[in-house]
């Protein structure tokens, strides 16, 4: 069951959902979805004599930027990692999924390629994969509303929510982290 408004409201203000900072949430409380605004911290994939990057190398391919609150300006087919103004945290019995803006996306800005589902029990600021499509140069502004958590309620809680998973390689994440992949098992 996707959480309507009243409810993902009632949840904030009880403390079962985590939003912080909270300045302006009632006005980013949509009928079935929550705003959360960019942060200031990104990862720019930086041009290499490499021919590809090997997954199970842990070797950095970012370069980090801190806008200190100004914009940035996303080039045509130009890909960054950015991260939510906002940390969050979940109980075991919610999920929610992260959904760009129609608005960004009417300009060719995705606000995430692939990592939409933020699993019950997670606590950190989202890490977003943000890419313009488009033909023109797009200017980000930290603070500005630029994806949506829509919340759902699980039928019963996890086993075994994201913070108590052993092997889970984002958890309380507070900057932008590049993919750990390379954890995964060989």
């Amino acid at each position: 069951m996707i959480l309507p408004d009243h409810e993902i409201r009632k949840h904030i203000q009880d403390g079962r959902i985590g939003i912080e900072p909270q300045d302006g949430i009632e006005e980013r409380i949509h009928p079935a979805c929550l705003y959360l605004r960019l942060g200031d911290e990104f990862r720019l994939f930086k041009y290499t004599q490499e021919a590809f990057i090997d997954s199970r190398n842990p070797k950095s391919y970012t370069e980090e930027i801190k806008t200190e609150g100004k914009p940035i300006i996303l080039h045509p087919k130009e890909f960054l990692l950015g991260i939510t103004y906002e940390k969050v945290r979940l109980p075991a019995d919610i999920a929610a999924y992260v959904d760009g803006r129609s608005s960004l996306g009417r300009l060719g800005i995705t606000a995430h390629i692939t990592s939409s589902l933020v699993d019950p029990g997670f606590d950190g600021k989202l890490v977003l994969e943000i890419s313009n499509l488009g033909k023109m140069p797009v200017t980000l502004y930290p603070g500005m509303k630029v994806c949506k958590l829509v919340f759902f309620k699980l039928f019963s809680p996890a086993e075994t929510p994201y913070n108590k998973l052993h092997d889970a390689k984002y958890r309380g994440q507070a900057e932008v982290v590049e993919s750990r992949i390379y954890k995964d098992e060989k």
